[in-house]
């Protein structure tokens, strides 16, 4: 570890607001890339489009706004899916443009597994803090943040959309 995150850690009760926030930033990042590894063989875009199916998403347009990628991302990693067996597309009635997703029996096995890999990788890893609830708490805490900065930066995006086209009218 190197000595900038050690006193950050060590001198928790005097943390210099820029520094802690470093740290945080880099803690975040060496955990995506222990979860990525612990995803496999699943890539962790493969990993986030199945976890986002087996809660009860079924569009890709509603998958890409959830996990905050493009179109042609999801499309892309729908169709791999899709090649390997792990995701079905079904047309929608009414809607000739418009597919459904679902899971497969595999990609739902292949998912289920990959949560659990990831699950014990974070309890190992908290497990390893002085407060490993706390911890995990942080972590779904800083998830339901993530979901709400999404909804305002959308409302946000739709607000000033609703003003240009007042403002041109």
């Amino acid at each position: 570890m190197n000595d900038r995150i050690e006193s950050v850690a060590a001198d928790s009760d005097r943390l210099d607001p820029a520094a802690s926030l470093e740290a945080a930033v880099d803690a975040v990042a060496r955990l995506a890339r222990m979860l990525e590894r612990s995803a496999q063989p699943l890539s962790l875009a493969d990993f986030r489009v199945l976890s986002a199916l087996d809660a009860g998403e079924d569009r890709a347009s509603r998958l890409a706004e959830r996990l905050a990628v493009g179109k042609p991302a999801i499309s892309a990693t729908v169709d791999s899916l899709v090649k390997r067996g792990l995701v079905t597309r079904t047309k929608v009635d009414g809607d000739q443009r418009a597919m459904a997703l679902a899971l497969t029996a595999d990609g739902a096995t292949q998912v289920h597994q990959a949560k659990a890999r990831l699950a014990e990788r974070v309890r190992a890893v908290t497990s390893l803090m002085g407060e490993p609830g706390a911890g995990i708490r942080a972590l779904a805490e800083l998830g339901d943040a993530i979901e709400r900065y999404r909804a305002e930066q959308a409302a946000g995006a739709q607000g000033q959309a609703q003003a240009n086209v007042k403002a041109g009218a």
